[in-house]
């Protein structure tokens, strides 16, 4: 399965968020990011997994955010909204593309949260044009992992800084398990907390820090299966019965790889210097 396909069917779509959020308010009307944040926040930790990335950033007022592989873009808003920085989201998906300008439009502000459908392993933007590159449990689904990260060190001035969460690879993840990640959920050349130390250094990046999540997502995991699970109605009417039969298959082999310590998650940080 390819990464476009794995997101076109995602049961955390625009279409879901709004809806979450009209049933929480009984309308649309006046919405603020605020509004957004409990149903946006498409990645493991919520907000305060977000405020996590943005200290190690030391992200600021004045700093130029990029979001790599930003969905939508529910990061991107949270920093544009609380902490007054400028984001750029790139996402290659053309539905979450769409629907991250949407909810940023909704919300009133596109002017500070630009969207950009692109591929991050080739970014159309200029040398050294961001302070910060940001990105979340998203480059599982990169091939070239080396490529992107040569292209956030490319476009981050000297002194930025990267900071991102991903999934890792621990020793005991077997050949037919990576496969069955690979076919089902898109997610290609897993890394460990090393290989991600060793692909850093290699994309020219210093001060280095890896972080292992895995006892801290293990429970996120178990809660996000269940809260899949009780979206039964919702998802079988936007994508019918056998996918979310699919899904949850898919999820639950995620999450027992997770319970029986092969795969985990990880927290990084480099300086461009």
């Amino acid at each position: 399965m390819s990464v476009v396909d794995f997101y076109d069917r995602h049961p955390i779509n625009v279409g879901q968020v709004l809806a979450a959020v009209a049933r929480r308010r009984g309308t649309l009307a006046g919405l603020t990011a605020d509004h957004l944040f409990d149903f946006d926040q498409d990645h493991y930790g919520g907000l305060a997994a977000v405020e996590t990335l943005a200290r190690r950033a030391a992200i600021g007022p004045a700093c130029r955010v990029l979001d790599v592989c930003a969905g939508l873009a529910g990061p991107a808003r949270f920093l544009a909204a609380r902490l007054g920085c400028r984001v750029v989201a790139v996402e290659l998906n053309h539905g979450r593309a769409a629907g991250a300008a949407r909810l940023s439009r909704l919300v009133g502000l596109n002017d500070v949260v630009a969207i950009l459908r692109a591929d991050a392993s080739a970014l159309p933007l200029a040398n050294g044009a961001f302070s910060v590159c940001l990105s979340q449990e998203a480059f599982l689904h990169v091939e070239d992992k080396a490529a992107v990260l040569t292209e956030c060190r490319r476009v981050l001035g000297p002194g930025g800084r990267l900071a991102f969460t991903d999934w890792i690879a621990h020793a005991r993840l077997g050949d037919g398990e990576r496969r069955r990640l690979r076919d089902w959920m898109a997610a290609v050349t897993l890394q460990t907390l090393e290989g991600y130390r060793a692909l850093l250094g290699r994309a020219g990046f210093s001060a280095i820090e890896a972080e292992d999540l895995t006892d801290e997502w293990r429970p996120i995991l178990r809660r996000r299966l269940e809260m899949y699970r009780a979206w039964r109605d919702d998802t079988v009417a936007r994508f019918g019965d056998a996918w979310y039969r699919e899904y949850q298959e898919v999820y639950a082999f995620f999450v027992r790889l997770i319970e029986a310590g092969k795969l985990g998650g990880g927290r990084f940080s480099a300086t461009r210097p």
